[in-house]
């Protein structure tokens, strides 16, 4: 599989999760890796990114509160999510931000209020 997306679950507003992403290593070594998500009725929006190089972006919903980050080794990029609120409910994905693979089943994130 090329990317796959793990590790959601339901969490009271203000805790944590966190997520990971499992990439096929001939695409994880030089590309820029997405976080996504989409909520019932929304369009899917990009909420955080690491280039190859470790450079991170977040969308400003999520600053301060959710950090990506790349594990070599295992060829996985990982989504820490502090201080989670309802509206963070969504389906979250990961895929590439240049040239998108196709779209998994992602990895449902319910925050109750």
């Amino acid at each position: 599989v090329q990317l796959q997306a793990s590790g959601g679950g339901l969490v009271q507003a203000g805790g944590s999760l966190r997520l990971a992403c499992k990439v096929s290593r001939i695409i994880f070594v030089s590309n820029t890796v997405g976080w996504y998500r989409q909520a019932p009725g929304k369009q899917r929006e990009l909420v955080a990114r690491i280039s190859s190089g470790g450079t991170t972006n977040y969308a400003d919903a999520v600053k301060g509160r959710f950090t990506i980050s790349r594990e070599n080794a295992k060829n996985t990029i990982y989504l820490q999510m502090n201080s989670l609120e309802p509206e963070d409910t969504a389906v979250y994905y990961c895929n590439l931000v240049n040239q998108p693979r196709s779209w998994g089943p992602g990895t449902q994130v319910t925050v109750s209020s």
